[in-house]
């Protein structure tokens, strides 16, 4: 049984259903699965998506007030599974689910900010969110790519909490009196997300060491060490500190401008590696 939007009404029996599929818990039974799906076998398509259907119920709770409902978000997480179960290539190395998570985060962030498009913003507020969006627009046009928070930051010289600030009153479906939520990741930096002490239950560990995992493999794969340096320091990977372009120059000897060449260069190589596709929310969602 799969669940998509024709069986909202039966989504209670759904979630009873999806307790009895098997997961898999043998890395080489996952690989020799994958490999047949692959190949088009549609029954090995199917055992691993419904051995992550319960993952995707865990992933997606953490997205509920947000204009849609569990069984909407489930609807939705589950097809960025298909996605990833479509696109997955055993033979690089890494879980399915550290692949998989990434579809599912981007399709489900897809669809909220779709639903979220029409919500109100404060006059007070206007000026800064046009600034914002021009800032936003004439980095796009200089570089050829979205920016990052901390680009757009940089450019208007704020904080780069303010921008993130700002990205959530314009796209969040929050009220617009109430406070944020302290404990949503998606638009906090990499190092935050992963330091997040609300978020300390299982599902959140195994999504934060399946981002690691394929992290850490696309920079294997892709980027030279100097390149895979930056991107740790600038992102603050290994230890949460995130450094800026000045401040990562003095630690290796060059200037600031060559800094950005290398930084801008290894997200080129990312984005048009066969894997680049599934990053596509993480270069919004960090800075």
């Amino acid at each position: 049984m799969f669940f998509n939007s024709r069986a909202l009404d039966s989504f209670d029996q759904y979630l009873q259903d999806v307790e009895r599929y098997p997961l898999i818990s043998d890395p080489k039974e996952e690989r020799r699965i994958a490999r047949r799906a692959r190949e088009g076998d549609k029954q090995a398509a199917e055992r691993l998506v419904t051995a992550n259907l319960r993952f995707v119920i865990s992933y997606v709770k953490k997205y509920q007030g947000r204009g849609l409902n569990l069984a909407e978000l489930v609807c939705i997480g589950n097809e960025g599974l298909l996605k990833a179960v479509k696109k997955f290539d055993p033979e690089k190395g890494v879980k399915f689910i550290s692949y998989a998570v990434w579809w599912i985060r981007q399709t489900v962030l897809q669809a909220l900010a779709e639903q979220t498009r029409s919500v109100r913003i404060p006059l007070n507020q206007n000026s800064n969110l046009v600034k914002l969006s021009r800032t936003e627009t004439a980095l796009t046009q200089k570089l050829g790519r979205s920016p990052t928070d901390r680009e757009i930051a940089d450019e208007m010289k704020e904080p780069v909490e303010t921008v993130r600030a700002l990205r959530r009153v314009a796209s969040a479906e929050l009220s617009l009196d109430a406070p944020l939520d302290k404990s949503d990741r998606d638009s906090a930096s990499f190092g935050e997300r992963f330091a997040g002490a609300d978020e300390s239950n299982i599902e959140v560990d195994v999504e934060a060491q399946a981002q690691r995992e394929f992290l850490e493999r696309m920079f294997e794969s892709y980027l030279t060490e100097r390149e895979r340096k930056i991107l740790v320091l600038y992102y603050g990977l290994d230890d949460g500190e995130e450094m800026t372009l000045e401040q990562i120059g003095e630690l290796l000897g060059v200037t600031r401008e060559r800094i950005r060449q290398i930084r801008n260069r290894a997200f080129d190589k990312l984005k048009a590696s066969l894997d680049g596709e599934a990053l596509e929310g993480f270069w919004r969602a960090t800075a």
